[in-house]
C-alpha cells in the first residue's frame, strides 16, 4: 500500500526537492482523509531520510501514528508526545509520556536507520538537553562487566533515583543482596540485574504484576528524566538530536502560535518553552513539506493533488454496492481495509448474497480515514467509516496504568490482613523485613501462621500470594506450617471437584442422546447486524458469540451460560443469539 504514491506525478518531484542541497519549501494540498500519511510513507520509503511530522495538534497527530504505523513499521515510526498532560504545568507531568520521549530520543540519538518521528506543536515547543548531555548522562550496563553495586547506587542517586521496597514506575530503585531491580526512563518494564561478586551475571526485564521474567538482555541503558526541571541544561530543540538534518512535514503552521501561547498560559514561568517565533526560525533551516489551507513560507513549490474524502455510506449496503459499480465500471480500483480478518469476510460473504462479487479487493489493514484519488484511479474505503464506527488511534502510553492498580493493591494489603499462600494456606500478612541470608541482607514478605509460625517468601515468589476472599462475618482459621493440613484440604477440593464432574459427564452424555431444534446458518441479515456494530468485539466476545452459534445450529439441546462483568459485551452476544432466533421463526 505504501508504494501507492510512488507512481503519482508530483511524487518524483517533491523527492527531488527535498533531496536538493539547496533549502526548499514545499506546499502539498488536495490530500484528503489518510492519504496524506501514506504519502509521507512512501516518501520516506524512498527518501532515506528521518522526516519529522507535526501536526496541528495531538489526537490528529496520534491517528497519523498509527497510520504509519500500519504502512510502515512500529521500529521505523515514533510517537513524541508532550511531557505534559494538557496545559504546560509542572503538576500535570506524565510518567508515561516522560517513558515515550526518552525511548524516542535514545531511538534519535543511537539508531542508524531514518527514523519517521510523529508529534505536535506542543511536544516541539520543550526545550531539551543537547545530545551531548544526553549521552553523556547515560549509564550503561553489560551483562559481564565488573561494577560495583555502589558505584550504580551512586549513579542512581546524582539521576535522582528513589530507592524503595520495590519498583513500579520510572526513576526508582531496590537492592536486595546481590539484586538490583532498576525502573529506567526509556523502558516499559522494570529490569533486574543479578551480581556475582562485582561481575553483573545477568540482565532480564520482569512484570511488576508478578515480578516474573520476561526476556534477559546483553546491555541497559539507564537514563534519568529529561524534562524541562533544569533550565541552565535545558535549552535545545529535541532536533538537534539528529546527526543529520531531518525533512519537516509540517501541517497548519499558521496555527502553532496560538497552540503554544494556549498551552503555556497556566504558568508564567515558560522559559522551559520555545515561542512560536522561534520555532519557526528554527524550521527555516530545514526542508520543509508543508500542508494547509495556504502556505505559510514565502516562495513554496505548490504541488496539488486530486483526492476526495471517502463517501458517507450510512451502513447502505445498496448504497456502497452502487458506488463501487460506478467506480469499477470508470477504471477505479477499490479496497476495503480492515484489521479484523472476520470483518472482511463478513463484508465479502455480504455482497456475495447481494449477487455483486468481485467489486474490490481487501487489505488486513488500517487507516483512520478513507479516500479516493482520482488521478491514480484508487479508491481506499475503511470498514468503520462504511459502518460509522468509532476508530480509536493506538499508542503505548497505557502500559504504566495497569502496573500501577497491581501495585495498589500491594499498597492496601497491610500487616493483619489475611492472605493466603498457595503452598502453605492462610495466613497474616506480617509486612516487608529484612533478613540476613549467608552474610547478604534481603527483602522479603513476613507471614505469621498458626502458633505464631513465621514463614519468610521471597518477592521474586510474590504471585503465590493473594489477599484472602471470603464470606464476611464467617470465623478464619489460620494454618500451621508443616502439618500438612493445607495438602489435605487442597487434595479433598480436588476430589469433591471430580465428583461433580464426573456428574456433569453423565449428565450431558444423556443430553447428548436428544433432539433439539437446530437453526440455520448465519443468513445475509445476521452478517449484515454483526458488521454494523460499533466497537470491534473483543476475543472473548468472538469466542463467546463462535460457541453460542455453534450450540444454536447443533441438533443437541443447547446448555449455555455466559457470565461477564457490567459493560464486558454479554449484552452483544446475547443480541446476535436473539437476532438468529427470531430469523428462523422464534420467540426470544
Amino acid at each position: 500500500m505504501f508504494n501507492l504514491y510512488s507512481r503519482h506525478p508530483n511524487f518524483s518531484q517533491i523527492l527531488n526537492s527535498v533531496n536538493s542541497f539547496e533549502l526548499q519549501k514545499c506546499f502539498i494540498k488536495g490530500l484528503n482523509g489518510s492519504s496524506q500519511s501514506l504519502f509521507i510513507s512512501s516518501l520516506f520509503k524512498k527518501l532515506n531520510k528521518s522526516i519529522v511530522c507535526v501536526l496541528s495538534e495531538k489526537e490528529e497527530a496520534a491517528h497519523f501514528y498509527s497510520d504509519s504505523v500500519s504502512i510502515l513499521s512500529e521500529q521505523q515510526v515514533f510517537f513524541l508526545p508532550s511531557t505534559y498532560r494538557r496545559k504546560y504545568n509542572t503538576n500535570n507531568i506524565s510518567t508515561a509520556n516522560l517513558v515515550i520521549r526518552t525511548n524516542v530520543f535514545e531511538k534519535i540519538s543511537f539508531s542508524e536507520n531514518a527514523l519517521l518521528i510523529v508529534t505536535y506543536p506542543e511536544a516541539v515547543a520543550e526545550k531539551v538537553v543537547s545530545r551531548q548531555n544526553f549521552n553523556k548522562n547515560i549509564l550503561m550496563l553489560n551483562k559481564g562487566e565488573k561494577v560495583s553495586l555502589g558505584f550504580i547506587e551512586e549513579v542512581l542517586v546524582s539521576y535522582d533515583f528513589k530507592r524503595v521496597d520495590f519498583v513500579y514506575q520510572p526513576s526508582q530503585y531496590a537492592i536486595r543482596g546481590s539484586i538490583i531491580d532498576i525502573f529506567s526512563f526509556s523502558e516499559e518494564h522494570p529490569f533486574r540485574i543479578d551480581f556475582i561478586g562485582d561481575e553483573v551475571n545477568n540482565i532480564r526485564s520482569f512484570e511488576i504484576e508478578n515480578q516474573l521474567s520476561i526476556n534477559e538482555v546483553e546491555k541497559l541503558a539507564i537514563i534519568p528524566a529529561l524534562h524541562s526541571g533544569n533550565e541552565d541544561a535545558a535549552k535545545f530543540s529535541f532536533l538537534s538530536f539528529f546527526s543529520s538534518k531531518p525533512v519537516l512535514f509540517l501541517k497548519d503552521t499558521v496555527l502553532y502560535e496560538k497552540i503554544i501561547s494556549l498551552f503555556s498560559s497556566e504558568n508564567k514561568n515558560s522559559a522551559n518553552l520555545f515561542t512560536s517565533t522561534e520555532l519557526i526560525n528554527e524550521f527555516i533551516s530545514y526542508q520543509i513539506i508543508e500542508s494547509g489551507i495556504n502556505p505559510f513560507f514565502a516562495n513554496s513549490k505548490v504541488f496539488t493533488f486530486n483526492t476526495l474524502p471517502q463517501p458517507a455510506f450510512n451502513k447502505n449496503f445498496d448504497l456502497l454496492g452502487t458506488d463501487l459499480i460506478e467506480k469499477t465500471g470508470n477504471g477505479y480500483k477499490v479496497f476495503i481495509l480492515s484489521d479484523n480478518k472476520q470483518q472482511i469476510e463478513r463484508i465479502r460473504a455480504i455482497f456475495n448474497d447481494m449477487g455483486m462479487p468481485g467489486l474490490f479487493d481487501t487489505l488486513n489493514t488500517d487507516i483512520h480515514e478513507g479516500f479516493i484519488d482520482n488521478n491514480l484511479l484508487t479508491c481506499y474505503y475503511t470498514d468503520h467509516q462504511i459502518f460509522d464506527k468509532y476508530h480509536k488511534y493506538k499508542l503505548r502510553d497505557d502500559f504504566l496504568k495497569n502496573e500501577a492498580i497491581t501495585l495498589n493493591e500491594f499498597y492496601n494489603l497491610h500487616p493483619g490482613d489475611y492472605v493466603v499462600h498457595i503452598d502453605h494456606g492462610i495466613g497474616i500478612f506480617g509486612g516487608l523485613e529484612k533478613i540476613n541470608n549467608n552474610g547478604k541482607w534481603q527483602e522479603q514478605i513476613r507471614l505469621v501462621y498458626r502458633d505464631k509460625d513465621i514463614l519468610f517468601v521471597n518477592l521474586h515468589a510474590l504471585h503465590k500470594i493473594s489477599k484472602y476472599k471470603g464470606k464476611d462475618g464467617e470465623p478464619l482459621k489460620l494454618n500451621k506450617l508443616g502439618t500438612g493440613a493445607w495438602q489435605r484440604l487442597k487434595q479433598q477440593t480436588k476430589s469433591k471437584v471430580k465428583d461433580i464432574a464426573r456428574d456433569l459427564i453423565d449428565l450431558y452424555a444423556k443430553r447428548l442422546q436428544q433432539q433439539g431444534f437446530a437453526f440455520s446458518e448465519d443468513s445475509y441479515m445476521q452478517k449484515e447486524l454483526e458488521a454494523s456494530f460499533i466497537y470491534e468485539d473483543t476475543p472473548d466476545q468472538e469466542k463467546a458469540t463462535t460457541a453460542t452459534k455453534r450450540d444454536m445450529e447443533s441438533k443437541v439441546p443447547m446448555d449455555r451460560l455466559i457470565c461477564g462483568d457490567v459493560g464486558f459485551g454479554k449484552t452483544e452476544v446475547a443480541i446476535r443469539a436473539s437476532f438468529k432466533a427470531v430469523t428462523d421463526n422464534k420467540q426470544v
